[in-house]
């Protein structure tokens, strides 16, 4: 016989109260007893039944297992490309700190909430690049993560065709078979327009592929400056370049790929929201097999302490009633 657990600082209180409570109350009885001038040994029946029936439920708490059985065990997970926007609006401070120092510190809630699943890193402006391929590492991950910033990619416009395509190119290199398609999940990060060509022949890319899409914009409609090494960005005009949140083109792209559209700005933070959402994609079964486990039988010592119980409410002595 294997045991769950052992006795701990909960059973003993639970046996030290029982056995103070209980030898407190037998010492009434036999007080009683002598009063009326009669024998306590009748009562010695309730005792045992009632110490029995103590002992089969600390028993029961224990968690006796033994026998044994077979069943089945699966491991399922998705794969997960996270495609973040690194252009140079990133550095706008409408969200404090700035826009990207805000979804770093979300990217590893994000990485931490998906611990059993497969997630890779894309950083993107106008040009894609995988930052980490897809890993299980998440101290790896955390550490790419924390080393985002701006100059990672060329200075430029947002195309939103480049992290799309390479996202479905790497998804589609693991090995697997139509009816997991739906285990894999790209999570596109961004705060402005779409500048790019090639986004809607991606977005029916993805939607043919059966990946599921999850947009997260960033930024408020107020917009900031963008800060670099000199101050603030300036225009070829010379005036500080204000940039805003344009949502417009991230929901589009999720109304195309039948995705879903989150938003963190400066009263909204949806990120808790967006991982309920990914955690309802059913993930694949990566991993199926059958081993030997011992079976729990609390339940018989439960049973058998409830019989117990039930018999000590139904036997009644003459001598003192207890």
């Amino acid at each position: 016989m294997t045991w769950f657990s052992s006795l701990g600082n909960t059973e003993w209180a639970f046996i030290g109260l029982f056995l103070l409570s209980y030898g407190l109350y037998i010492f009434r009885m036999l007080k009683v007893a002598r009063r009326l001038n009669t024998t306590f040994k009748p009562l010695l029946f309730k005792v045992l039944i009632r110490s029995l029936a103590f002992t089969l439920l600390i028993v029961a708490l224990l968690g006796p297992s033994f026998g044994k059985t077979t069943k089945e065990v699966k491991s399922k997970g998705k794969d997960i490309f996270m495609a973040v926007d690194l252009s140079n609006s990133m550095n706008a401070f409408d969200i404090q700190p700035t826009r990207l120092e805000k979804i770093k510190f979300e990217l590893k809630r994000i990485v931490e909430a998906f611990n059993s699943d497969k997630i890779g890193l894309i950083i993107f402006g106008s040009e894609a690049f995988v930052q980490c391929p897809l890993t299980y590492d998440q101290g790896t991950l955390n550490l790419y993560i924390n080393t985002l910033n701006t100059e990672l990619v060329p200075s430029g416009g947002t195309d939103f065709g480049p992290p799309l395509t390479m996202a479905l190119e790497k998804l589609n290199a693991e090995q697997t078979t139509i009816s997991q398609q739906k285990a894999k999940i790209v999570l596109f990060i961004s705060d402005g327009e779409d500048f790019g060509e090639e986004t809607n022949q991606a977005a029916k890319a993805i939607v043919d592929s059966g990946v599921q899409l999850f947009a997260l914009g960033v930024g408020t409609e107020r917009g900031s400056k963008i800060k670099d090494r000199r101050g603030f960005k300036i225009d070829k005009q010379g005036n500080e370049i204000v940039t805003s949140l344009n949502s417009g083109s991230l929901k589009q792209l999720a109304s195309d790929t039948g995705g879903e559209y989150f938003e963190i700005n400066e009263g909204q933070n949806d990120v808790a929201r967006l991982i309920r959402a990914i955690n309802e994609v059913e993930g694949e079964v990566r991993d199926a097999r059958m081993i030997d486990a011992s079976a729990n039988k609390f339940y018989y010592f439960v049973l058998a302490a409830i019989s117990l119980l039930v018999i000590d409410a139904l036997v009644k002595r003459k001598t003192l009633r207890i």
